[in-house]
């Protein structure tokens, strides 16, 4: 069975193309994907994103996403506007965001899209950043 080609970032709706997708094309994505449960927990840490963060072979899953794998991310600016579009229903953000794993003064694009099945996506694209292909 053919795999779908890869979505691009601006894609509309990009949580449900990357449904779409067998988990381990999310590793040659050119931006990171990351999905949470309803509780915050990581259920999927793309390989492009613990290569483009800089973040390594850490422990992912399985762990609290804003306690435990990005606390600089625990506050109203980030988490706070998570939880008040899920609370309202829909989820669908993108917004600016400095700093990174590897380099604090990295700048990032953030979209949060809304999970089949409860939780959310979250899409980090990284200034400069290429596909794994791109190697």
């Amino acid at each position: 069975m053919p795999v779908p080609p890869l979505p691009s970032f601006d894609q509309p709706d990009l949580a449900r193309a990357v449904e779409g997708l067998p988990i381990k094309a999310l590793d040659d994505l050119p931006f990171g994907a990351i999905r949470l449960d309803a509780e915050g927990v990581v259920r999927v840490y793309s390989g492009a994103e613990r290569r483009l963060s800089g973040s390594g072979d850490r422990p992912r899953l399985g762990l609290h996403f804003f306690r435990e794998v990005a606390p600089c991310m625990d506050g109203p600016r980030y988490r706070g506007r998570i939880e008040r579009a899920m609370a309202a229903g829909g989820l669908d953000l993108e917004f600016g965001w400095t700093g990174d794993f590897g380099d604090a003064e990295r700048s990032l694009r953030v979209r949060v899209q809304s999970a089949a099945g409860g939780g959310c996506w979250i899409f980090m694209r990284r200034e400069g950043a290429v596909a794994l292909s791109d190697y």
